[in-house]
């Protein structure tokens, strides 16, 4: 005997609500996951915003950590990434510091490093010392106002992660491809001349080394940059939330951030399908013995140059 055609109907129309109940459930779990995740990565400093000696760049960081910044028509913005080696009861030092430009108009980002050797005024401390020990000195909020002061130019975002933290990030997305200049041991790991494919913690070790580059910081600067810039390529083809998901659940404990969430989402949606390259620059000097410590010495006319890079790459009718 055959069922009543509309009680087949009835039946299935129902598996299909209870489908799209469970899948429309499950979706604004996974959103609403992240969103926890991304609220446990907020870390705003409390810190003063930074006016530029240049009368032609203002700020448009938030004054409160409660205000957001307008990111309005896609405007322009920097961030500092640094990656901190972190060790128990020690706050430890920022390892890499490394700036991104994003202008959505220009459809690119900048990239920079800034020498971790780089001998400049350590803002709130009343020091001159290598730049990176302004971490160790005051944390992210020193960090920043030292970045600033050296480039004099306003920093947007900072982005805190912990080295070892953006190890399992690169194990996650499935590891990063780089081309080896030439060949070298380091901490007991051989990196071969060529194109290699490397596992985060391999990544991590061929970031870091730098006595037996011929170029010295500049070498592992390069290396750094080109690691993050696979890392980025990786991340802005990730479209699946569940990925994301995953992949912010993982090292959501290794990553400080002042973005918000919302701020994130707009980035995904309006910034990402608008980047189409990343440029690279080197920040230029010279290294200098003082009173028996190494320092890598920038310019007046280097900083200068680095700063109007930053300032033309960010200009908008809105920004300057």
């Amino acid at each position: 005997m055959k069922r009543p055609v509309k009680k087949v109907l009835i039946w299935s129309s129902a598996v299909i609500a209870a489908i799209l109940v469970l899948s429309g459930g499950y979706v604004w779990y996974m959103y609403h996951s992240v969103e926890k995740t991304a609220a446990q990565m907020y870390e705003p400093p409390v810190k003063p915003v930074y006016i530029s000696r240049d009368p032609q760049v203002k700020s448009k960081k938030k004054t409160n950590p409660e205000q957001a910044v307008v990111l309005d028509n896609r405007e322009p913005f920097n961030v500092l990434v640094l990656g901190v080696d972190q060790r128990p009861n020690d706050r430890g030092r920022s390892d890499t510091m490394i700036v991104l430009t994003v202008n959505p108009a220009k459809k690119s980002i900048l990239m920079f490093n800034i020498p971790r050797d780089s001998r400049t005024e350590i803002i709130g401390h009343g020091t001159v010392d290598k730049i990176n020990h302004a971490y160790a000195f005051g944390g992210v909020e020193m960090s920043l106002q030292t970045v600033e002061n050296f480039l004099d130019y306003p920093i947007d975002y900072y982005i805190k992660v912990n080295m070892e933290g953006f190890a399992r990030l690169i194990d996650l997305i499935g590891g990063v491809k780089v081309d080896n200049p030439f060949a070298f041991y380091y901490s007991g790991h051989e990196f071969k001349q060529g194109k290699l494919s490397l596992s985060g913690s391999e990544a991590l070790l061929y970031s870091r080394m730098r006595y037996e580059d011929p170029k010295g910081d500049h070498g592992r600067n390069a290396r750094q940059r080109a690691i993050l810039q696979e890392v980025m390529k990786s991340a802005m083809n990730i479209s699946n939330v569940t990925r994301i998901h995953d992949l912010l659940g993982e090292v959501g404990d290794s990553v400080k951030t002042d973005i918000t969430f919302e701020e994130m989402k707009t980035f995904v949606m309006d910034y990402r399908p608008a980047i189409g390259r990343i440029d690279t620059v080197e920040i230029e000097g010279s290294g200098k013995m003082i009173n028996g410590i190494w320092y890598y010495i920038v310019s007046d006319a280097e900083r200068t140059r680095i700063h109007n890079m930053i300032k033309d790459h960010l200009t908008t009718a809105n920004r300057t």
